[in-house]
């Protein structure tokens, strides 16, 4: 069947200009006078829907797009718009609506429509899981290491995989959200109670022996396995 005006699928439905709709039925009244005589028998949202249509105008020896007022319309809509034409031009098109409504419904398009359809989502999921792929296996291999890094560390394992961040500000991140002491003092940049009970940070003590033969404790927090992908699946998040 040869096209005799242009329809557009939107959300599994076929629509058309009312401008083209106009311009097909080669009414003598302009468009907004026919749209303000017409379209009070139907109901926005449901039988149309506002939108803009772009023409080009001569504008100085130049050509100027210029948005125009349009509607995307139903075809139910257009087959009555036909009929109240009373033009043999009318028929024909509400006869070509009838066709193409015809030819929508029958069973063996709407299976292939839904075959499509379905084929579309999956091939959308197969990206998806490509894309996410290499960040899943990397965030699950961090939870079974027993190896415990320094934050800065985690900030380098961040970076490498597309957060922008660096030591300095993943400490600053720490401390606002609750997971280091921000208070001044010797406790300063230490785990808080809250993140050593979910596990998220061991303390190392190393033993420092001066020349004066006095001793001190140095603490130093590290990120557990569990942290790691702890934290690596939060900043993951908040970049996709």
């Amino acid at each position: 069947m040869n096209e005799l005006i242009k329809i557009q699928i939107k959300n599994d439905k076929q629509l058309v200009s009312a401008r083209d709709l106009h311009k097909a039925l080669m009414l003598a009244t302009r468009f907004s006078k026919w749209v303000s005589q017409n379209f009070k028998e139907f109901e926005e949202g449901e039988d149309f829907t506002s939108v803009t249509a772009v023409t080009e105008v001569q504008n100085n020896g130049g050509i100027q797009l210029r948005d125009l007022q349009d509607y995307a319309i139903t075809l139910d809509m257009a087959k009555q718009l036909c009929m109240m034409s009373h033009t043999e031009l009318g028929k024909k098109y509400r006869r070509y609506f009838i066709e193409l409504e015809r030819k929508w419904n029958d069973p063996q398009e709407v299976v292939k429509r839904g075959y499509a359809i379905l084929q579309n989502e999956n091939t959308q999921l197969k990206i998806e899981l490509e894309e996410a792929k290499p960040k899943v296996i990397f965030a699950d291999s961090v939870a079974t290491s027993h190896t415990t890094i320094l934050i800065g560390e985690l900030a380098k394992i961040l970076r490498g995989n597309g957060v922008d961040i660096g030591a300095t500000r993943l400490f600053q991140w720490m401390r606002t959200k609750g997971y280091l002491i921000s208070r001044k003092g010797t406790d300063w940049n230490m785990p808080t109670q809250r993140a050593m009970d979910l596990g998220l940070f061991q303390i190392k003590e190393t033993t420092i022996n001066h020349a004066n033969g006095s001793t001190s404790i140095s603490k130093t927090p590290k990120v557990t396995g569990k942290g790691q992908q702890y934290f690596i699946n939060k900043f993951l998040v908040e970049v996709n």
